[in-house]
């Protein structure tokens, strides 16, 4: 009796459910569009805490402990033959078209190495000078011709704030200047490669900065709370360097790192070549260093505030900044404590494009101790890592970064450096430059690289007056 009661209500809920969906056909579809939502939802979820523990398992601990499970060194030789296809095909498909030549200036016209005197003699060579002094011949018009025409043309200054030249393709879209179609397979390839760094490798370097920098906030605020003690700087440490090693990491950087006997110290002044602010990634993956600039505000602010509380960073208002004595004294007191982390510093002042050494500012070699140069090298084959902070914003340069095929640099940390007895902070600077230079097999250049943002000085065009001057009239002219 009491199923068939049972059985008689479930009759007349199913024939009151089949009206009612009958009079509002409606809700059926919104609840079906419910069902698929939530579905969706856990399928995002599910693949969001796959993605999330894959990179932590396999990239982030292991690059926190730099220990390396053989992925990047896979990716990098897979990454290798594939560039060296492709430019065996754009060789072949161009056939005896020449490449363009690899230079260290990248140069279009061939530059004398001699002085304004030694340039001027050979001009003159059929009219020699008198011995009784100066003199003026109408060949002269012709060297100064000659240094507007090289100017116009190609200057020293202007072409070092350029992405360098690349000898052959590297299958990115913005370095494609002076290749076209060449065949249907290396398109092909060309699509394929742009569909793995903006739906993989985007991504995944996205996923590890965060991380990394997420971590670097709270790791430094946690340890600022703990009193000064050896535990402290220990912990701060280590967690700046797990911290840029992620980074490091979420760039797929391949760094060789050379000479590690020469690194700096604790009381000195790690000095390198600018190209890009990945500079402190790249170093600071291998060793903590304190590091010196300008206060910010937005997100460079909130990192800021919070790495000081852990480590002695050397941070400026913008108004001290202009007082030279206080930065000065400042970087000395640091200098002084030989228990305080070594102070990294970029003399050239701006971002140079990786194939020079422009000039190193005096003030850096003026706070006295030991300086530790340091000559950092990118491979532009795999990603360009100079920064034209004319061109790119921040943001938008970090998404280049993000969305190349890897970063790939040699650093060389060489020998200590100290300044010899009557050598003035110039000269010290001309000679730790030139030293970076060599090393890197860079070009040494005197160039102050302020020029891209202001004109020459009215110094140096005087020091040419008076040069010519003195060729024209005599060296005593003066008197």
């Amino acid at each position: 009796m009491a199923q068939a009661k049972e059985s008689k209500v479930t009759n007349i809920l199913k024939l009151d459910n089949e009206e009612y969906f009958l009079r509002n056909p409606f809700q059926l579809t919104r609840n079906n569009q419910d069902r698929t939502m939530d579905d969706s939802w856990d399928a995002a979820f599910t693949f969001f805490k796959m993605w999330f523990s894959a990179v932590v398992a396999l990239i982030m601990f292991p690059a926190m402990f730099g220990v390396s499970l053989g992925i990047t060194e896979a990716y990098m030789k897979v990454l290798v033959k594939t560039l060296e296809w492709a430019t065996l095909r754009i060789q072949k498909g161009r056939g005896e078209q020449q490449m363009l030549k690899a230079s260290p200036s990248n140069g279009i016209i061939e530059r004398g190495d001699g002085s304004m005197e030694q340039e001027m003699g050979e001009l003159r060579r059929c009219r020699p000078k008198p011995p009784t002094g100066g003199d003026f011949t109408l060949s002269d018009v012709f060297y100064f011709n000659r240094k507007g025409f090289e100017s116009i043309m190609e200057d020293q200054v202007t072409q070092r704030f350029t992405s360098e030249e690349l000898v052959s393709w590297n299958l990115l879209t913005r370095t494609n200047n002076n290749f076209q179609y060449i065949s249907l397979r290396l398109t092909v390839l060309w699509g394929l490669g742009l569909l793995i760094r903006y739906c993989f490798l985007a991504p995944l370097r996205i996923t590890l900065a965060t991380i990394g920098l997420s971590w670097l906030v709270i790791g430094t605020s946690i340890v600022g709370l703990l009193p000064s003690s050896r535990a402290k700087n220990w912990l701060s440490e280590l967690v700046h360097l797990m911290c840029y090693r992620i980074c490091a990491r979420g760039l797929s950087a391949t760094i060789h790192y050379h000479n590690k006997e020469n690194r700096p110290k604790k009381g000195g002044l790690c000095v390198a070549n600018h190209t890009s602010p990945i500079d402190v990634v790249i170093l600071a993956n291998d060793g903590c260093y304190a590091m010196v600039g300008q206060v910010h505000g937005g997100l460079m602010g909130v990192i800021q505030r919070s790495m000081v509380k852990s480590c002695p960073h050397i941070w400026f208002e913008r108004s001290e900044m202009k007082d030279r004595h206080l930065v000065t004294q400042r970087l000395k007191d640091h200098v002084a404590d030989q228990t305080k982390l070594p102070i990294l510093i970029f003399p050239e002042g701006t971002c140079i494009n990786n194939t020079s050494v422009m000039m190193f500012k005096k003030g850096s070699f003026e706070i006295g101790g030991t300086i530790y140069p340091v000559a950092i090298k990118y491979d532009p084959q795999f990603g360009d890592a100079f920064w034209n902070s004319a061109k790119y914003s921040m943001i938008s340069y970090l998404l280049r970064m993000m969305t190349s095929w890897a970063i790939v640099c040699n650093v060389w940390y060489l020998p200590p450096m100290t300044q010899e007895e009557g050598e003035d902070a110039v000269q010290f600077a001309n000679r730790v430059k030139s030293a970076i230079a060599h090393q890197g097999g860079l070009v040494d250049l005197s160039w102050d690289g302020g020029l891209k943002r202001s004109k020459v000085k009215e110094a140096f065009r005087e020091e040419q007056q008076r040069k010519y001057s003195n060729m024209v009239v005599g060296d005593d002219s003066s008197d």
